[in-house]
């Protein structure tokens, strides 16, 4: 939501009708938007106010004049009043309703359209911004996915590596990834993961990621070429993607930099970005572009005459960025 307002998108191009949370009280909601540890305070002003005489609590938001009801969350989508409300698309985030035949829920509750905000299963069409987006057909397409952070960080750079020629023989993605609220502040129970259940904190967690397989949905010539993993890291926020791979011709990192940072400023551009500086993970909050490629950080395999394999860093902000 931060975001959007700082693109200066609310109640222009977007208008939010409402937010759903099993609660609905609004000066909490509030509370929320004007401070985030991470991101700082809240540039807009926040007020709340009742939807009607009725309600015992302040339910809506008011968030520089606009007004956003605070909606209480149901067990199935379809309970929720979107007709009611007249809201056309929904963001599913809440990473319960990820399943396509799930997420149909909110169109039988009057939407138009779902946007799944995480890998989705059951056949939805998965769309990456400045990969594969002018794929979406609207007549067709009523519940789609926008994949993950990580996926969104990924394809950007294995889409211009294809298109540019260098190809994708085989790879293999690592994602250092900061830790989220799915995790433990101290160890704690995770009977199906173990090592998910230590204290985020203070623990490097290796985990799984299904991002690395998600890019062949979006680009299908690197279908079943690319797999990964993650580790978790003691940093509140901003992760960087390590792509190990071998190309399917001989060719060079200048090369290959110079590919990334000439579509960086144009075809790409505003999805990927490109860095030359010695930077580190806290200078990417708050940075609009999905992907920003690392060119300090690329490397060559260096065995004589080795022309075909490669490492490509690249950074993005896993909570701000492919929002």
């Amino acid at each position: 939501f931060q975001a959007l307002c700082e693109k200066g998108l609310l109640g222009t191009e977007i208008d939010v009708v409402a937010v759903v949370d099993m609660n609905t009280d609004a000066e909490y909601f509030a509370y929320q938007m004007r401070y985030d540890s991470v991101h700082g305070k809240f540039k807009y002003t926040v007020t709340t106010t009742k939807s009607n005489s009725s309600v015992a609590k302040d339910d809506t938001l008011v968030v520089n004049g606009h007004r956003i009801l605070c909606v209480k969350a149901q067990r199935n989508p379809a309970d929720l009043p979107w007709g009611k409300l007249g809201v056309e698309y929904v963001i599913e985030s809440t990473g319960l309703f990820t399943a396509k035949s799930a997420a149909e829920g909110h169109l039988r509750g009057g939407a138009r359209k779902v946007i799944i905000s995480a890998p989705a299963s059951g056949g939805a069409k998965t769309l990456v911004m400045g990969v594969n987006h002018d794929e979406y057909n609207p007549r067709e397409h009523h519940v789609v996915s926008n994949a993950s952070c990580t996926t969104n960080c990924l394809a950007p750079i294995v889409h211009v590596l294809v298109k540019e020629g260098f190809g994708v023989e085989t790879g293999l993605m690592t994602t250092i990834h900061s830790y989220t609220a799915t995790q433990k502040t101290v160890d704690g129970v995770s009977v199906k993961d173990w090592r998910g259940g230590r204290a985020a904190a203070v623990n490097i967690i290796p985990s799984t990621t299904g991002a690395a397989k998600a890019v062949g949905m979006v680009i299908p010539s690197t279908q079943g070429k690319l797999t990964g993993m993650s580790f978790r890291v003691p940093t509140p926020d901003v992760s960087v993607v390590d792509l190990t791979f071998t190309a399917t011709r001989d060719t060079s990192i200048k090369e290959i930099d110079a590919a990334l940072k000439r579509a960086s400023r144009t075809y790409m551009k505003g999805i990927l970005g490109y860095t030359d500086e010695e930077l580190v993970s806290t200078d990417f909050i708050n940075d609009n572009r999905s992907s920003i490629y690392d060119s300090k950080a690329t490397l060559q395999n260096n065995l004589p005459k080795e022309r075909r394999f490669f490492k490509i860093v690249s950074w993005y902000d896993n909570e701000w960025g492919y929002s």
